[in-house]
């Protein structure tokens, strides 16, 4: 008896917190996953970062054996300097000093970067000034582009998911969780299609260092707005109607960044996911919820109330002072 007792209390109990229960499995799901990422990372990652050091270390005792009257201190402050003008996009390599990093192109396609918060990081402002316009023009263009998108989504989005699912619902009478997932799953492989594949294989073609994988790679880490900049196209060594290109690739991250963002909202209008997101939230108390509601009312009859006996107060303080007028006598009670 006892145990059933408590049996039962455990798992109102458990019921009542449900949100919170799943709240905290979703908090430790999510650090399991990141020290996953981290564990199989540093496992494939670490022995090739060692054997480019050894081989670094290589060349570098191999270099200052063959040139006797350079020291190491000197050696290492020139790379030092090179590495430091690599990092803002500057290469002293002969085969690409003919690629300017600021000419309008090359802004346009960084102005994109910083608007999308994809950053790539290959090109990076020199000057001060450059550095000041880069916060003020992003601290006014990020919520300006969230604004641009999310009006360009929303209005997608009617006519690519809600109107094809209505319309399949209502004229051919298929169940609308259906033809929603149906829809979700179509509009999906689309988008893929057009804005991963196809585009990785012009890559593999147009950048002749690039293959298919690394061209997947890049258009994943773009759209996705990851944005390591270790893959950016059009910096190639004479590279064909450069300008051209980088305007293209500008309008692809754009029009690509739009539909990810509509078929991440047709999958969020999906019943299922919206039950299942649900799990984590907090329930509001109905009736905290209708006490709140009825405070608000209230308040705002009694402030109406409050207002409109002013201004009635108001309106006789400002009107004229009339005597008032005897009556008119009456037809049977006329004088002589």
């Amino acid at each position: 008896m006892l145990q059933s007792l408590a049996g039962s209390s455990c798992v109102r109990l458990v019921e009542r917190h449900r949100s919170a229960w799943c709240f905290g499995f979703l908090v430790l799901g999510y650090l399991l996953y990141l020290v996953f990422g981290a564990v199989v990372f540093s496992s494939v990652e670490l022995p090739y970062e060692d054997l480019l050091r050894q081989e670094l270390r290589k060349l570098k005792r191999r270099f200052l054996e063959e040139h006797e009257c350079l020291s190491e201190p000197q050696l290492e402050q020139f790379l030092g300097r090179v590495l430091e003008a690599s990092n803002y996009g500057v290469s002293v390599l002969s085969n690409a000093s003919g690629n300017w990093n600021w000419d309008f192109t090359s802004a346009l396609f960084f102005a994109s970067t910083v608007l999308s918060t994809t950053g790539y990081g290959h090109t990076v402002p020199l000057s001060d000034g450059g550095k000041a316009f880069c916060i003020v023009y992003s601290v006014i263009g990020i919520p300006f582009t969230l604004l641009f998108l999310t009006a360009v989504v929303q209005r997608v989005t009617i006519h690519v998911t809600r109107r094809p699912v209505l319309y399949f619902h209502i004229r051919w009478g298929f169940s609308k969780q259906l033809v929603a997932i149906v829809h979700a799953v179509l509009l999906g492989f689309v988008t893929v299609s057009c804005f991963f594949f196809i585009p990785a294989a012009v890559f593999s073609i147009l950048e002749d260092d690039w293959n298919f994988l690394e061209s997947f790679y890049f258009c994943f880490i773009s759209l996705s707005t990851i944005g390591l900049g270790d893959y950016v196209p059009g910096e190639g060594y004479n590279q064909k109607f450069r300008e051209l290109y980088k305007i293209g690739i500008t309008c692809y991250l754009l029009l690509g960044l739009i539909a990810m963002l509509v078929v991440l909202e047709t999958f969020c209008e999906l019943h299922e996911l919206k039950k299942f997101r649900k799990m984590f939230y907090v329930k509001k108390d109905k009736d905290e919820d209708q006490v709140h509601i009825m405070e608000h009312d209230q308040l705002s009859f009694s402030s109406i109330t409050d207002q409109a006996a002013g201004m009635k107060e108001d309106q006789k303080q400002n009107e004229p002072f009339v005597t008032p007028q005897s009556s008119a006598p009456s037809d049977g009670s006329m004088g002589p």
